[in-house]
């Protein structure tokens, strides 16, 4: 029986690295995969997931309107799926991530979303809930803070270098983020002071 995956983290954990490595070991198989990504992330009207590493593939887009179910039953036409991979799956809307639930539990196609677990201000994203929520397996993906801590939160950082509070929930600029672990985000957003009195 096919499953619903998530793996979560915060950035630059190594998530699209390991979303494209477990693709080619399909691919290496004789399988075939079926890559999604956020259209937040088109470059021009293509989808591309890449990592800092250096590796790419091709992938289709996906907006907060498209119903997954139908566009994977809809690329079954042509020829047998073996699996589907997400990318910023935090991006994914509830309705979204119950289809992709649906894939694998209806179509039997096991589903693997890659995304964060959080934004900047310690939220949940809506995708990340619902599939925390319904995902059959979890699996964190670690990254450290600079003290060595396993980083779990990020914070948004100004081209300035300041540390924004306040904002929208989604900024693709993936260079404004830096992973910290949850004491070192406390004191950088200002919950707790870098110095106690006393």
């Amino acid at each position: 029986m096919s499953k619903l995956y998530f793996s979560y983290s915060t950035m630059n954990a190594g998530k699209s690295t390991i979303l494209l490595q477990a693709s080619y070991n399909y691919i290496e198989q004789g399988m075939r995969t079926l890559l999604l990504t956020s259209s937040l992330y088109a470059e021009g009207d293509i989808g591309i997931i890449s990592s800092r590493i250096g590796i790419s593939a091709a992938a289709d887009l996906f907006g907060a309107d498209d119903d997954l179910f139908q566009r994977v039953s809809d690329a079954m036409q042509s020829a047998k799926i073996d699996c589907v991979f997400v990318d910023e799956a935090q991006f994914l809307t509830e309705a979204q991530a119950w289809q992709l639930a649906r894939v694998s539990d209806r179509l039997d196609i096991p589903v693997m979303c890659f995304g964060l677990r959080t934004d900047f201000q310690g939220k949940l994203f809506p995708g990340s809930a619902a599939l925390l929520a319904i995902a059959d397996e979890l699996r964190e993906v670690r990254t450290i803070c600079h003290c060595g801590r396993k980083a779990t939160m990020v914070v948004r950082q100004s081209a300035e270098g300041g540390v924004l509070t306040e904002g929208d929930q989604v900024s693709i600029e993936k260079s404004v983020y830096v992973s910290l672990c949850r004491r070192h985000w406390e004191e950088e957003i200002g919950r707790w002071p870098t110095r106690r009195p006393g």
